[in-house]
């Protein structure tokens, strides 16, 4: 994985608290990165048309972006910290997670921030229709920041599947755990290793109304599901450099009990990969995802494969 030399982060024009920007300027500083501040806007009734377009409505679109231009610089001024050098940019582009995705593209982007919000008296994170975009089509890893302050020390999740299931290139593995070290130094905080094994299908019940052949043992083939998933998270997490005191090998099902555990060790980041399904070619976000995701009880990041190619045309279209 390349170093992180560029961080975007994504401004919402209507907030304001910005929790992704104090995330993303602590993250530049460490990492000595430049920070880039966006704003992506679009409005469908300014919106360019060769029937119906007119100097008053390019000249509308040119001061909402002059207006955006000079809250990003408001913010950048705010936030300004020695050696750090801090852009802005406000783009006119739609959908919004598309116009970020270019941008991030145009601009070399190794990180993106980006706020999520809360979902008031439930503790959900609510994940809106631009973040599962952004999810699926980012193609650099993808920082999705919830309210409040990180937690210190700061404990990073790192999310695995060392046995390469559904269609999950090996690799991705290794691309968590590196970029969750990377992270962790940076925060001065610690990784650890998850992996969740659901055995409810080994234990097959026995009733009439199911036929289970009498060689069938559902506490055998539970007790090898285990071993063969420990054999192979404990290898990754050794190469890896993760101590044992650090790893988490769990039964159940990854929405139930990767959030307990964020929990149970108040952890302010859980690194988890975007998947492609090899037939369909896109990236897959299912409902046990999505489960998994609107509990977590702190901020995101979702990494790609490194082969990953965003789907997103990467093309710019101007005001004019």
């Amino acid at each position: 994985m390349r170093k992180i030399e560029n961080i975007l982060c994504v401004v919402d024009p209507t907030a304001l608290e910005q929790p992704a920007l104090l995330r993303a300027v602590r993250l530049s500083v460490q990492f000595g990165a430049k920070l880039d501040l966006l704003i992506c806007d679009y409005n469908q009734v300014l919106a360019s048309n060769r029937l119906f377009d007119s100097r008053s409505m390019k000249e509308a679109r040119i001061e909402i972006i002059g207006q955006h231009e000079k809250r990003l610089q408001e913010l950048a001024d705010e936030n300004s910290v020695t050696d750090l050098i801090i852009s802005v940019s406000a783009i006119w582009d739609h959908p919004l997670h598309e116009g970020i995705v270019r941008h991030a593209s145009a601009t070399g982007a190794d990180m993106v921030f980006k706020d999520t919000h809360q979902h008031a008296g439930f503790g959900l994170s609510a994940l809106s229709n631009s973040d599962w975009s952004l999810i699926r089509t980012c193609p650099v890893p993808l920082w999705l920041v919830k309210p409040g302050k990180l937690p210190e020390p700061a404990r990073i999740i790192a999310a695995i599947d060392p046995t390469n299931e559904h269609d999950k290139p090996a690799e991705l593995d290794n691309t968590i755990l590196h970029l969750s070290n990377i992270v962790a130094k940076a925060l001065d905080g610690e990784v650890h290793a998850f992996h969740s094994v659901d055995t409810r299908f080994a234990n097959v019940p026995r009733s009439p109304g199911i036929y289970v052949p009498t060689f069938f043992d559902s506490t055998e083939l539970r007790t090898a599901m285990l071993q063969h998933h420990r054999s192979r998270f404990d290898e990754i997490a050794r190469q890896n450099e993760i101590t044992d005191d650090r790893t988490h090998l769990v039964e159940g099902a990854t929405h139930e009990t990767l959030p307990v555990l964020a929990t149970e060790i108040s952890a302010g980041l859980v690194v988890m990969g975007a998947v492609a399904r090899s037939q369909l070619k896109r990236i897959f976000i299912g409902a046990t995802a999505e489960f998994t995701l609107g509990r977590l009880p702190c901020d995101l990041l979702v990494v790609k494969p490194p082969s990953f190619e965003t789907p997103v045309q990467i093309k710019h279209d101007s005001i004019e």
